[in-house]
C-alpha cells in the first residue's frame, strides 16, 4: 500500500517514518507538516493510507479526513486519547497514541490490509475489462452494463463513485477514478481535473480555463492544464 504521513511535529513524522520503513507492505510516498500540502499531493498521486496527526494548526486532522475518499484509508496518530470518538465518526481505520509502540502499530496495518484487500476486491468486482479494447462492461444497479469507449462524454468521479456520462444516460457504479481512467485507451481520454476525465473526441471548444462537451462545462485543473494543452492541441494542430 502506498502511504503518507501527516503530522505538523518533526519527531513524530521521523518515528512514523522509521516504523514504516519495517513494514514490507508499505510503501511511504510522502511526508508532510499540514492537511493543505498533503491534500495537494493526493491530487496528483494515488495514495491508500493515511497516517494522520489531528491536532495540527489550520485544518485539524479530523477535518482534513471527512474530504479523504473512502478509497484511502485513515489512521490516526495523536497523543490525546480523548479524540478516539471523533475517528471513528469519520470512518478511520484504527487510532494509535503517541508513541506508537511496533505491536500496536502492526495491528493497526493488518486491518488496514484487510480492509484495503476488501476495497480492491469490490473495484475488481465492479468492471469487467473486454480484450477487444472498444468498450467494456461496467456493474450498476445489480447489472453489467455494456459501454462503448466512443460512447463516453466524460467520467467524474463522486466521492467513492464514479458517472459515466454518455450522451442522454448516466451510469453510476462504485469504483474510484483512477481505475476507469486506467482502463481507457490514452488516445482519446485526458484526465483535465482531480474529478474529471474528458474523451477528447467529443469536445466542442475549450479556452484556457474549461472545456465544453454539449451543454457541459469543465474546467481545466491548474494542475493538469499543461497535460491538457500538449496531450490535446498540439495534437490538433500536427494534425
Amino acid at each position: 500500500m502506498n502511504c503518507i504521513i501527516v503530522d505538523d511535529e518533526p519527531l513524530a513524522r521521523e518515528a512514523m517514518k522509521l516504523l514504516i520503513e519495517e513494514a514490507e507492505c508499505l510503501q511511504l510516498v510522502g511526508s508532510f507538516n499540514s492537511a493543505a500540502t498533503a491534500s495537494d499531493f493526493m491530487e496528483q498521486h494515488v495514495v491508500d493510507l493515511v497516517f494522520l496527526d489531528i491536532q495540527m494548526p489550520g485544518i485539524t486532522g479530523i477535518e482534513f479526513a471527512r474530504t479523504i475518499s473512502k478509497r484511502t484509508l485513515v489512521i490516526f496518530t495523536t497523543a490525546y486519547t480523548e479524540y478516539a470518538l471523533d475517528s471513528y465518526e469519520v470512518d478511520a481505520i484504527d487510532y494509535l497514541i503517541k508513541p506508537v509502540e511496533v505491536e500496536r502499530f502492526q495491528k493497526a496495518i493488518e486491518k488496514a490490509q484487510s480492509y484495503h484487500s476488501l476495497l480492491l476486491q469490490e473495484e475488481k468486482e465492479a468492471i469487467e475489462t473486454i480484450a477487444a479494447a472498444e468498450y467494456f462492461f461496467v456493474k450498476a444497479e445489480r447489472r453489467y452494463f455494456k459501454v462503448n469507449f466512443s460512447d463516453i462524454l466524460f467520467v467524474e468521479g463522486l466521492k467513492d463513485y464514479v458517472i459515466l456520462q454518455l450522451g442522454e444516460q448516466r451510469i453510476i457504479t462504485r469504483m474510484s477514478l483512477k481505475a476507469v481512467f486506467d482502463l481507457l485507451p490514452k488516445e482519446s481520454f485526458l484526465r483535465v481535473n482531480k474529478s474529471y476525465i474528458v474523451n477528447t473526441a467529443h469536445i466542442d471548444s475549450f479556452d484556457n480555463n474549461d472545456i465544453f462537451i454539449k451543454s457541459y462545462e469543465i474546467a481545466i485543473g491548474n494542475s493538469y492544464r499543461d497535460d491538457f494543452f500538449e496531450g490535446f492541441v498540439m495534437k490538433q494542430q500536427r494534425w
